[in-house]
């Protein structure tokens, strides 16, 4: 809802929680159906191997809002983000656990790193979120990480729900999970904090409000995709991964 109104920084931040209650993918029906066990293999391996397109680029996004940021202290605080995504050595971060995900539902890790079999919507959407963080202000950018507010929820139900209905999937196929439960929390407490006190004006809360909008729309997006491809009416498109 659009207003005139300048928030307080505590009706911002239940402005923000509000936008994830309503669009946060956690409700999407692909999910819903992954979390449930309502998928096939193939259709867990088209997830895993899409997703790993948006995992492998969210260092990329944030390198390109590192070199944007003013100040040695944000540049630092935004570095930690490169270091859990990329690791601080080989085979370490985000990005590799994702892989390890993906080869334990059944992928060729080579193949999932070649991006050549994911949806055309999924790197739209993923290229599109780099294009905003690039090309929008330092606090839209920063406000749209505020998915991470909502991550912890969707993470235990996604580990719970798997692990209890795919018994070929295991802990440490999962393994990818665990470091975002606390990852993901210290990341959005300083996002939060950062736009509670950046946005100063109605304007620009209302630019915040909808980055996350964006976000949000980003995330779901992908999951409209997979769905359509895969689950109804599951017409993947030219050059997509088809499950075996």
């Amino acid at each position: 809802m659009l207003t005139e109104t300048l928030l307080s920084p505590e009706d911002l931040a239940d402005a923000l929680r509000a936008i994830g209650a309503e669009r946060y993918h956690i409700h999407h029906p692909f999910h819903r159906l992954l979390h449930a066990g309502g998928l096939t293999r193939g259709q867990v391996q088209a997830w895993a191997l899409n997703r790993y397109y948006y995992q492998a680029t969210i260092p990329v996004k944030d390198a390109t809002l590192l070199a944007r940021l003013p100040t040695a202290e944000l540049r630092r605080e935004w570095r930690r983000r490169l270091v859990d995504h990329d690791g601080d050595a080989p085979n370490t971060g985000g990005v590799a656990r994702w892989l390890k995900l993906a080869e334990g539902v059944g992928l060729d890790r080579d193949y999932v790193q070649s991006g050549t079999g994911i949806l055309p919507a999924t790197r739209f959407a993923v290229d599109a979120y780099v294009a905003f963080v690039r090309d929008r202000t330092v606090l839209e950018a920063v406000a749209s990480s505020l998915t991470e507010l909502f991550s912890p929820k969707i993470i235990a139900e996604r580990v719970s729900g798997m692990l209890a209905n795919y018994d070929w999937i295991t802990e440490g196929t999962l393994a990818y999970f665990t470091p975002r439960l606390t990852q993901a929390p210290q990341d959005s407490d300083f996002a939060l904090a950062y736009v509670q006190r950046h946005a100063r004006t109605a304007a620009e809360q209302q630019a915040v409000l909808a980055a996350l909008r964006f976000k949000c729309d980003v995330l779901w997006a992908q999951l409209d995709a997979l769905e359509h491809a895969y689950v109804t009416p599951a017409t993947p498109p030219p050059g997509a991964f088809i499950p075996a």
